[in-house]
């Protein structure tokens, strides 16, 4: 039996020793050797019982996964507050493929799609609807409060749960997140302590005008790379108050940071739940500095690589919602799309368009009247992962573009800010 560093309860103890079963026992060590890597003193309980799942498509290379995940079932063990999904990787009606890609998707990529979403039930996957990258949304219900202990995975759901909803929570990996929340238990390290929560660099905003919150993360994610940053000056921008423009802002923006970076929490002066209560009290000793101007942000974009072997040609496919689009951002680029269309004396898209949602939000969508100016301009609406679109190696001839900073760092997408990829979707010249 393995021998923690870290102190352990009785009950904790008893656990680890196989008084509750073989396959609790496991997990047990698994998080407390997680633990013991990190120099954590002591486990904590989770406080918000429903997990987030960052492994969500049925790859047949995931043996392990599936017979660990087997072996939990056989013993009865499931997620006592459920759990949230990334979302699935596929969705033939919307986001069509050629019949050699649809081979690939199905026989070697997610060939155990079907039977691994049956062990997610078992173990206690909310419902059939529960697979987005943004399980916060008000729609799927898993919102932590300020102060909770979680038990998430997700690059980007980990960095807006610690940052906009103040609750505490690593950058976990795949299983490591369904064993903390099975068995209620996490380590104490890193950004679940106070220490770890302080931020190492102030970020000084000086603009004039309003950023994209896109390449505004990128370039923090790409100056503090996993450390803690203090953001002073956005609220000129976005206000002191999370209304649904700066909960939008900040999920794309926390998403660059973390895929552009490795960064699992952000403080915004004036904004976020930790900096309203702090302020610069929450600057660690001997921080660093980065000041951010018009023409920085510009420096950062025009550095992204172009990764298309021909450069010169125009994109034929754009992925919209990396992560997925909320209801309030569904609707703006409906307004944007048709306008632009209209503008430009075009009825439909001109090249494919696909925007990607959360399946409850898809729902509440679909019953407004936007959802039928939309379909109007051919514009499909999908729940998928595009990453998990894009890692076919067959779909690497498409080239893709987007305005999601996390899509172009995984994939060959090419990044366009906004009014870029509007003038593209409408068939203005594309800005090369």
């Amino acid at each position: 039996m393995y021998t923690p560093k870290m102190k352990l309860t009785k009950e904790q103890q008893e656990i680890l020793e196989g008084k509750q079963g073989e396959v609790k026992a496991k997990i047990m060590e698994t998080i407390v050797r997680y633990g013991d890597i990190f120099d954590a003193p002591e486990l904590v309980a989770v406080t918000h019982p429903c997990c987030h799942l960052v492994t969500s498509f049925g790859m047949p290379l995931l043996k392990p996964v599936y017979r660990i995940m087997d072996q939990m079932i056989n013993e009865g063990i499931k997620v006592p507050g459920g759990f949230t999904m990334d979302p699935r990787p596929l969705d033939y009606k919307n986001v069509k493929c050629s019949p050699l890609e649809r081979l690939v998707f199905d026989l070697v990529m997610y060939g155990k799609q079907k039977d691994y979403e049956e062990q997610l039930t078992k173990l206690g996957l909310v419902d059939k609807d529960s697979f987005t990258c943004a399980c916060y949304f008000k729609e799927n219900a898993n919102i932590p409060k300020k102060g909770d202990v979680i038990s998430w995975a997700e690059s980007s759901a980990v960095n807006y749960a610690n940052s906009v909803l103040g609750a505490r929570c690593n950058r976990n990996s795949g299983m490591i997140d369904i064993f903390g929340a099975a068995i209620g238990f996490v380590p104490k390290f890193g950004l679940v302590t106070d220490e770890g929560r302080k931020a190492t660099w102030k970020v000084t905003l000086k603009l004039t005008k309003m950023p994209e919150a896109q390449i505004l993360g990128s370039a923090i994610g790409m100056k503090v790379l996993e450390e803690v940053p203090y953001v002073v000056g956005l609220d000129k921008w976005i206000g002191t108050e999370l209304n649904d423009q700066a909960l939008d802002f900040l999920k794309d923006f926390g998403a660059a940071t973390a895929s552009n970076g490795a960064v699992g929490l952000y403080h915004i002066d004036k904004l976020t739940p930790e900096a309203k209560e702090q302020g610069e009290k929450l600057l660690a000793k001997d921080y660093k500095e980065y000041v951010i101007d018009d023409a920085e942000l510009e420096r950062v974009y025009k550095n992204y690589p172009v990764m298309w072997k021909d450069k010169t040609k125009e994109g034929n496919l754009a992925f919209i919602g990396c992560p997925h689009l909320s209801l309030s951002q569904l609707n703006e680029w409906t307004e944007k799309i048709t306008k632009a269309l209209k503008d430009n004396n075009k009825k439909k898209v001109q090249i494919r368009t696909i925007i990607c949602t959360a399946p409850k939000v898809k729902e509440v969508f679909m019953k407004t009247e936007n959802y039928e100016k939309l379909m109007q301009t051919g514009a499909k609406l999908t729940c998928i992962c595009p990453l998990m679109y894009s890692n076919n190696p067959l779909t690497k001839k498409r080239r893709i573009v987007t305005s999601s900073n996390k899509l172009r760092t995984y994939t060959l997408a090419r990044y366009y800010k906004t009014d870029e990829l509007i003038n593209i979707i409408s068939g203005r010249k594309e800005v090369k």
